[in-house]
């Protein structure tokens, strides 16, 4: 097939996809001002690029059970969450991330953009592996069942769960309590406080690991072994997107701020925040005795996810203002009540 010669890894004829598949839904809910389907758009985009990425394959060579296995795993994680996130929506109404960008044309198309990217970058692993530069130079891989292998079904398997049964969890949760007062603290929650974010993390750390054991195992050489590890990026752009742009900083500090200034059962949740892993599940009776360094470097709960009420808060910064006015007062009437006495004294 000529596309095998133009595009031997298939990064063009994806990305093309991708850009054209985010326009048309991008064009949709930017003229019907319509929230609904973006979530659904990039989850099932994911799926299309595994099926596309097959199927182009399918016609050289069968399908390898590692192809088959890290395709299978991509397709279900996408539908399992753009079905979820669908799901929420139509519950809600309306998605809330958009209220300041729904009417602005750039603004609006810089998420999908961002969309793409993401999209485009996180399914690499199974596009390079689906490839002809791979499938076709080194047919012979190895049987599927190497070390990696198996270690990327189980991760895969354990993320997976964590992250499915997690969103489940919260939803409910949601649903049967008032979440303003009551701290999510049962289930998955109970060892992690966002056990979704690291099962998304652990699900794509498991595609990658099943992706690149035919390189790691030495079956596949040159520039495609290269180009099997360069989709690291993907776990890699997933991790840091979850913890330093859309995830962790979103809800870490401003969830703290908005319980502490509203007097929402701040108590409890801050022995919550002091117990429990912000991400890497862990027994809470234990956490809470790990040393704070501990927990700032190999727990990952970096200073910048930390809610201090003497620092972060406006109701503490207005009432230190208010009592520093009030202080500066008393200090300069009892300046001029003693200026009166001496001027007295004078007189």
């Amino acid at each position: 097939m000529a596309i095998d010669i133009i595009d031997p890894y298939y990064l063009t004829i994806t990305l093309l996809f991708t850009v054209a598949y985010q326009l048309l839904f991008f064009s949709i809910a930017f003229t019907l001002k319509f929230d609904k389907l973006t979530d659904f758009a990039g989850g099932t985009n994911f799926a299309l690029l595994s099926i596309l990425t097959l199927s182009l394959s399918s016609p050289i060579h069968t399908p390898t059970a590692r192809q088959l296995v890290a395709s299978l795993f991509l397709i279900v994680w996408s539908l399992r969450l753009s079905s979820f996130l669908l799901f929420r929506v139509l519950k809600t109404g309306k998605d809330d991330r958009f209220d300041d960008k729904r009417d602005h044309f750039f603004r609006f198309l810089g998420f999908w953009v961002f969309q793409m990217i993401w999209v485009w970058v996180c399914s690499m692993p199974v596009t390079v592996l689906n490839s002809p530069a791979v499938q076709e130079r080194f047919a012979q891989q190895g049987a599927f069942g190497s070390g990696l292998d198996i270690a990327g079904c189980v991760l895969f398997g354990v993320g997976f769960v964590m992250e499915s049964v997690s969103d489940v969890q919260r939803y409910l949760f949601r649903k049967r309590v008032d979440s303003r007062t009551a701290v999510c603290d049962g289930g998955f929650f109970y060892v992690s406080r966002h056990p979704n974010y690291f099962g998304e993390i652990a699900a794509q750390l498991g595609i990658y690991l099943i992706a690149i054991s035919p390189a790691a195992n030495g079956y596949v050489t040159g520039s495609a072994r290269s180009a099997l590890y360069g989709t690291v990026v993907s776990p890699v752009l997933i991790t840091m997107l979850l913890m330093f742009l859309s995830g962790l900083p979103l809800s870490e500090r401003p969830g703290a701020k908005k319980r502490y200034e509203a007097g929402t059962n701040w108590e409890a949740y801050e022995r919550y925040l002091k117990r429990t892993s912000i991400l890497i599940p862990f027994p809470p009776q234990l956490y809470e005795r790990v040393p704070v360094f501990l927990k700032r470097t190999i727990f990952l709960e970096f200073p910048m996810y930390v809610f201090d009420p003497a620092k972060h808060s406006e109701v503490n910064k207005q009432r230190s203002a208010e009592e520093g006015g009030a202080g500066e007062n008393r200090e300069s009437g009892d300046g001029l009540v003693a200026g009166g006495q001496t001027r007295q004294h004078q007189g």
